[in-house]
């Protein structure tokens, strides 16, 4: 019987140790939260003098805090472009570059503080007929997801116009 009495002390002694020594761990909230929104229409096409460009899967990607919903880092616009050679000549593309304009076709200026990414990067040339593809990773403003002022987005193709030619000299020279 002692020992029944001593065992059940143990046990109770143990059980109150195990329980009494756990702590309550809060689990924090992500002071912040990644949002992706779909542009609308989410797929455009345009033609140029030069070009076709096919724009697709537009979205903008910004962190923003979970407690006030301000918009932390600059928003990212992503998506994919595809560019079509209109002209008989073979074009030397050298970047994309987008501007934001609003409803009133005023531009969309960057704020103080604000990372500048406007231009993608190609560096292709591209022959009569060809098309190339790759995607958009660049920064849109602020104020045209916060105010939602954005009304246009310009995209300019930088490229060299003139064909792409090579000429060959022969220097008639022997080794003696």
């Amino acid at each position: 019987m002692h020992f029944i009495k001593i065992f059940i002390l143990i046990a109770l002694s143990l059980a109150i140790g195990i329980f009494a020594c756990t702590k309550e761990q809060k689990v924090e909230a992500p002071k912040q939260e990644r949002i992706t929104k779909n542009l609308v229409p989410p797929k455009a096409e345009i033609t140029g003098q030069n070009f076709l460009v096919e724009i697709s899967e537009l979205q903008v990607v910004m962190d923003v805090d979970t407690a006030s919903k301000e918009i932390i880092e600059t928003p990212s616009l992503r998506g994919h472009i595809k560019i079509t050679n209109k002209s008989k000549d073979i074009l030397d593309i050298q970047a994309v570059t987008l501007e934001y304009s609003n409803e009133a076709g005023k531009l969309i200026p960057y704020q103080s503080g604000e990372k500048i990414a406007t231009a993608s990067l190609f560096l292709k040339a591209i022959k009569p007929g060809e098309i190339t593809e790759g995607s958009l990773d660049v920064t849109i403003p602020r104020t045209a997801i916060k105010e939602k002022a954005l009304g246009k987005i310009e995209i300019n193709l930088v490229y060299v116009p003139s064909p792409l030619k090579r000429e060959t000299l022969i220097l008639s020279e022997k080794v003696e």
